[in-house]
């Protein structure tokens, strides 16, 4: 099966606490993927990155999507 988020982190469920209508699931990223940002080229000047630089990531997504095989 195909799906449609190309970024994934290998991840381990660490907790799963189920309410009646939601559950919260907690997971330890094990294996972090590979991560790719689109942004504007006056950002990457305004940043100065370029490859070799050491960055944080800040993931600003409204979906986790877990997939079990």
């Amino acid at each position: 099966m195909k799906y449609g988020a190309r970024n994934k982190l290998t991840a381990k469920v660490t907790s799963v606490k189920k309410g009646d209508v939601m559950a919260l699931v907690k997971f330890q990223v094990i294996d972090p993927g590979e991560m790719a940002s689109v942004l504007t080229t006056e950002s990457v000047d305004d940043l100065g990155l370029k490859p070799g630089d050491e960055v944080q990531l800040f993931i600003k997504a409204i979906h986790v999507l877990p997939v079990k095989e």
